[in-house]
Order: structure tokens, then sequence, then C-alpha cells
């Protein structure tokens, strides 16, 4: 069932005080859901998103993200600011929830997204895991991890014409290899509907990513195993499950030479 706190007069100015906003311009409340209120706060400052969490979200979670946030920001990613209180911290309280405010970001997020804004995602996406990458001495057969974002979909990229313009919602951050995030976008994003890849748009998310990383040897190699495993779990809730053995290895099959480049 979706929530909606609403914020009372005193709560604003409880929010606008943890922050050191000097004037409030204006709130406006922007979307309702299970988990989290959002508002658009309009102050001097400039404007911000500001986040009630309603359950689920932890202090030391949203540091983390913050944290991941605050160095792709440094390193130019397009990804909002995290604006932490006078004290500090990332988060602070107000209405009895956990609030969180970062930067507005425009754009918006795609229905469809065509080979211009797939092959911009993966540019993006190579920054993030160029960055968050762990910076370990490993064999060449390993498969290099570090942080990734953990739910780069549509919802969550903003996009400004054919370029992104934003990468939202940290909170599923965490360690994994890097590969699984790039089989799970390349899925989400340029996956056909009977689990093939789209050529063109994968290759052009592709020539994105590997614009900014190239993979690994072991990566291209890995890589149709993780989109076998990632199309399997797009379509295991589906009315196509029951076909989904022959799904996957389309999947599998889908990923040629010509796509890795």
């Amino acid at each position: 069932m979706a929530v909606f706190t609403e914020l009372s007069d005193e709560d604003r100015q409880i929010i606008s005080a943890a922050y050191g906003f000097t004037s409030l311009l204006s709130v406006i409340g922007i979307a309702d859901g299970d988990s989290e209120t959002t508002y658009l706060f309009r102050t001097g400052e400039g404007e911000y998103i500001v986040t009630l969490f309603e359950n689920g979200a932890q202090p030391l979670d949203l540091e983390r993200a913050f944290e991941t946030m605050e160095a792709l920001y440094r390193h130019g990613v397009p990804c909002p600011k995290p604006l932490r209180t006078l004290d500090g911290d990332a988060t602070s309280m107000a209405a009895g929830r956990l609030v969180a405010v970062v930067s507005f970001v425009p754009g918006a997020s795609p229905t469809f997204a065509g080979p211009a804004k797939c092959q911009s995602l993966g540019r993006v996406m190579a920054q993030i895991h160029t960055i968050l990458e762990r910076r370990v001495k490993c064999a060449s057969r390993d498969l290099p991890t570090g942080a990734i974002h953990g739910a780069l979909v549509q919802a969550n990229v903003f996009f400004l014409g054919e370029e992104v313009s934003g990468v939202i919602n940290f909170r599923l951050r965490h360690e994994d290899a890097l590969v699984s995030e790039l089989a799970d976008v390349l899925v989400g994003w340029a996956g056909e509907t009977n689990g093939e890849l789209n050529k063109e748009r994968a290759r052009a998310l592709l020539q994105g990513y590997q614009g900014i990383r190239c993979l690994t040897e072991a990566e291209k190699e890995a890589l149709p195993g993780f989109i076998m495993a990632s199309t399997s779990k797009r379509f295991a809730s589906r009315k196509e499950r029951a076909l989904l053995p022959e799904i996957a290895v389309l999947a599998y099959q889908s990923v040629t030479p010509d796509i890795l480049g």
C-alpha cells in the first residue's frame, strides 16, 4: 500500500535548520511509495530532494550510500550531491522518520532507450566501476570486483536528451563482480521479450562502457554466463517462465563477438 508522510510547518523548519537552509521558498511533494516519501525543497541555497524513509532504512546504510555518491560526485559522475547536516551526518530526523537530502538533478527517466542513450549509460556505468573498483592484485582469471550501484534500472537513471544527467538511489550499493552489473544492465536495457539482446543497443552500451573501462579477457569470457543468469532472474516470475530454459539459452547465445567488440 502506498504511503505519504505529510510535513507540518514545524517539520519543514526542523529540516531547514538541520541543513542550514536560510530561506525556504516552496515545498512540493513529488512522489510516494511503499518505503519512502519524497519532497522537492526550493531554498535560497538551491533545490534539494528530501526523502523521508518509511521503513527499512538504517543510518549506516545511508552513510555508505552518501560516501559512495560523494566519491562519484567529486570525480564528475552525474549523480546527486549528498547534503550532510550542519553536524556532518548523512541523516536527520523529522516527522518521526529518517531523513536524507541530496541535490536536485534535472532530467527524466526514459520509457525506452535507443542506442545513443545506451551508449551514454555505458560510459557512466564504466565511470562508476572505474572509481569504485577494488585496487587489488589478482590473477588474470579473476573477475575484477568493487562497489556497484545495484539497481541501474530505468527509474534510477535520468536523461537530458541522449545524455545521462543523473544516476540516483544508491541504497542497494554493494560489493560484487563488476561484470555482474554489466550483465544486469545489458539485460534490463537491451533485452528483447524473447530473451535475446538487441544487438544495436547492446553494442552501443558496450562501446560506451569500453570507451572508459576495457573489459578483461576473463570478463569477456564470463559475460555470456552472467547474461544467462540475469535473464533467468528477469523472466523467473513472468508468464514466460515455462520457456525459461530456451529463453536463457537464447540470451547466452546472443552475446556474440560483434557485440563485444
